[in-house]
């Protein structure tokens, strides 16, 4: 009866213990969760005048309202941890009051003390392959900011390379920030944790796949894009032809070419496109030399001379606003056929994006200058007609 009754108090004792560490485990949650509370509050009502949006250059990533919102949830979700490690840590103490549970105790509370060991090593063991990382990403930064400030240069002209177009900066730049990119990645890839494991590897094959399969076609645009920015056969606003649409170029990116014609239209090519097509520039005739030549034809019988309809021709050149009076308009006859001569003006100008004007101009003082002179355009037709029996 004795040693009953003296188990039963050791059994009372246990269990109020246990009461106890629980109750204490619950206060210990509770006040957390308190003070977790109240520091959201004051989070809230602090963040509202010193919390500020997130942007990237123009580009604003997050609203004052969503820093707020985030801080909160990181707030909310770091009371629940630590509300967990003191369950955590209440479990093997409750366990280890009873004998009979006392083993199961130091086992939950040695995995639970493994676990944290192990991501405390882990932390240890990683921070000299986190300090060669940061070291990494130190000078590539530099180094990108280097090259950056060259193209600047470059591209305002106050740095000349010998056979390097200022135009060039730009896009050499942004291979060498990519391929920079692409090696800093190479370098840092073996400190990266589990980067040897077999599911890492696994994982960086998998997304290499998926890139060249599904970017075939991009790549291939942005390789074009490449050799047409090197190969300079047009800029920016200039009037140019690729394949039958002539217009402005309004757009050039690493994929597309776009141009507005005359009629206002925007006709876009992928870069595939217009590598592959022959490209006309009508505006480098401006820069190279004299300006283009607009010509038209206009053909005429032998019953008038040669000479009269030149001068003809060249006076109504000469009298169009938008043609250049040096060097002169001149005219070449291109064909002797049966009936009649095929005459050919030819003018200069550098109206480039005008041109379409320029022609109507010009067909119009033809007109009025074969108009005052007496003589007819219209091509004579001849035919032989058999007479009615």
């Amino acid at each position: 009866m004795v040693l009953n009754a003296i188990k039963n108090i050791l059994l009372f004792k246990q269990v109020l213990l246990a009461v106890i560490v629980l109750a204490v485990t619950v206060l210990l949650i509770w006040g957390v969760f308190v003070l977790f509370r109240r520091a959201t509050k004051s989070l809230v009502s602090y963040g509202e005048n010193k919390f500020k949006a997130i942007k990237i250059k123009n580009y604003q990533l997050f609203d004052q309202k969503q820093v707020i919102q985030g801080i909160l949830f990181s707030v909310n979700s770091l009371s629940y941890v630590f509300a967990a490690l003191i369950l955590l840590l209440a479990l093997p103490l409750i366990f280890g009051i009873f004998p009979e549970t006392r083993d199961f105790a130091f086992t939950l509370l040695g995995y639970f003390l493994s676990s944290l060991g192990l991501i405390f090593f882990g932390i240890i063991n990683y921070i000299p392959k986190l300090i060669t990382i940061f070291l990494i990403l130190f000078v590539m930064r530099y180094v990108l900011q280097m090259l950056k400030f060259f193209s600047k240069e470059i591209e305002r002209g106050r740095l000349v390379i010998k056979g390097f177009y200022p135009d060039w900066a730009k896009p050499t730049f942004s291979i060498l920030k990519y391929l920079l990119y692409a090696f800093t990645i190479a370098l840092i890839y073996p400190y990266l944790p589990s980067s040897d494991t077999k599911v890492f590897q696994g994982i960086s094959l998998f997304v290499g796949v998926l890139f060249s399969l599904g970017s075939s076609s991009a790549i291939g645009n942005l390789v074009a894009g490449l050799v047409i920015t090197y190969m300079r056969p047009f800029q920016i606003g200039d009037r140019i032809q690729i394949g039958d649409n002539v217009g402005m170029v309004v757009e050039k990116t690493a994929v597309v070419v776009r141009i507005q014609t005359d009629k206002k239209e925007y006709v876009t090519f992928p870069n595939v496109t217009v590598l592959t097509s022959s490209i006309t520039n009508f505006s480098q005739s401006k820069e190279s030399g004299d300006g283009l030549i607009v010509h038209s034809e206009v053909t005429y019988g032998y019953g008038v001379e040669w000479r009269k309809v030149h001068e003809l021709l060249i006076s109504a050149a000469k009298k169009t606003p938008q043609i250049e009076q040096t060097p002169e308009p001149f005219v070449l006859q291109r064909s002797l056929d049966n009936l009649y001569c095929t005459y050919e003006i030819n003018a200069y100008t550098k109206d480039i994006t005008g041109v379409v004007r320029v022609y109507s101009e010009l067909h119009k003082n033809i007109q009025d200058a074969f108009a005052a002179a007496g003589l007819d355009l219209t091509t004579p037709n001849y035919g032989v007609y058999e007479p009615k029996k």
